[in-house]
């Protein structure tokens, strides 16, 4: 079993965030919505990001993830407490599982409703195209026996260029922008073409290149 030393020595990742106390509800809301439609996660609460324990007031940082996950996720986000004791020192854990109810959204610094994920050990928002494949997937479209000149176009310039992002092949496809959003979107459901979102920005890359 892992001790909180263990859990600290990991560092930040995809799956875990410390936070030396909760200040602001739609923030951390965010977090936990990228969690949950990641890999799932974990929140150490009285942690710097230096990896320092100073410790916390579990039941005030509680009821600040609980305000959280109620008011500022939709849909609320479940999850699980733990606490750790290092000498007087108290440390909260939050434990978020992975849904199966994706997307969760939070609001952006716009107030707008927008879903978020973890990529390494940053939360990110995600984009339209995978915003919609969420959708699509719910729906289970079936892949076509043969693929017309459109899709075949997009297919073999994602191929050849191994990782391309979504302005360059709106310029190289010359296609309508919605027509190449809408194939994008098909090709990931049909395990075709892999997104990958990295620090720099979101590429599209063969599933014969992964």
């Amino acid at each position: 079993m892992s001790t909180l030393a263990d859990l600290i020595s990991e560092g930040e990742h995809v799956n875990q965030d410390f936070k030396f106390r909760i200040d602001d509800q739609k923030k951390i809301a965010r977090t936990l919505c990228a969690f949950a439609n990641t890999s799932g996660g974990r929140l150490l609460i009285g942690i710097k990001d230096n990896r320092k324990i100073v410790g916390c007031h579990p039941e005030e940082e509680f009821h600040m993830i609980e305000g959280a996950s109620k008011i500022f996720c939709q849909p609320e986000v479940p999850f699980r407490s733990k606490i750790w004791q290092e000498d007087f020192r108290l440390i909260l854990e939050i434990q978020v599982p992975v849904s199966n109810n994706t997307p969760h959204k939070a609001k952006d610094d716009e107030g707008r409703w927008k879903p978020y994920i973890r990529v390494k050990d940053h939360t990110v928002a995600v984009n339209k195209i995978l915003e919609r494949v969420w959708i699509e997937k719910k729906k289970a479209t079936s892949k076509p026996e043969k693929f017309d000149e459109d899709e075949l176009l997009i297919l073999k310039l994602i191929h050849e260029h191994g990782e391309v992002t979504l302005s360059k092949l709106y310029r190289l496809s010359k296609l309508p922008l919605k027509k190449v959003d809408k194939l994008l979107v098909m090709f990931i459901c049909w395990d075709l073409v892999e997104i990958c979102y990295e620090t720099d920005g979101v590429y599209y890359k063969s599933k014969d290149d992964v």
